[in-house]
């Protein structure tokens, strides 16, 4: 009988010894230049208290739920604007349009008055910085420490209208903006995830 001409089966292979995979934490310069290509807005979240207005640069603010209607935002361990919202028990999310870069920077910079000269409108859960694209009050729901920031979930408790504009980005580390040419004027493009809506699919 003629000897089979067929491939061994993979369980017959010989099996070769593989080194142990070491778990190894990334370098930090590797995870800000590999995170730093998920392009983001840029907020300013602000609060009031008794000693008057405080307020920092944020791009880590998403929306995180319809029913109950919850925002989040990570503010670093070191935040000197971190114990005053959480003395508040409340703040303000300014969505930043394109144009407000200098405003951004003025508030992602530590010390000084970073309000002097900034028009502003009072609400009852932070200041409204003129010109932003819109902006959304909250109450401080929960508090969970993450590494080395906090993760502060919010109850949203009002919106603001929403104006005409671009938003700012934040890409690569540098301040960026959308394309004019590329919002086109179609229908918003249905995603099947957690914050699409039935109808229309309209991000906060």
């Amino acid at each position: 009988m003629a000897p089979s001409s067929r491939e061994p089966h993979p369980s017959q292979e010989p099996q070769t010894s593989r080194e142990p995979q070491t778990s190894r934490e990334p370098e930090a310069a590797a995870f800000r230049q590999v995170l730093g290509h998920f392009c983001t807005g840029v907020t300013v979240i602000t609060t009031a208290d008794g000693a008057g207005p405080a307020g920092f640069a944020c791009q880590a603010f998403a929306a995180l739920s319809l029913a109950p209607p919850l925002v989040l935002f990570c503010p670093s361990r070191s935040s000197a604007t971190w114990p005053v919202i959480e003395r508040a028990g409340h703040f303000c999310a300014n969505v930043l349009a394109d144009g407000q870069q200098e405003l951004a920077r003025r508030f992602g910079t530590s010390g000084g008055d970073k309000f002097d000269g900034v028009p502003w409108s009072p609400s009852p859960s932070g200041p409204i910085l003129a010109g932003a694209l819109t902006w959304v009050e909250c109450a401080v729901e929960a508090v969970h420490e993450a590494g080395d920031h906090y993760l502060v979930v919010g109850r949203v408790t009002m919106l603001g209208p929403c104006r005409a504009g671009r938003p700012l980005l934040f890409y690569r580390g540098r301040y960026a903006a959308t394309d004019p040419g590329d919002l086109g004027s179609g229908p918003a493009e249905v995603v099947d995830t957690l914050l699409a809506w039935p109808r229309y699919a309209d991000w906060m």
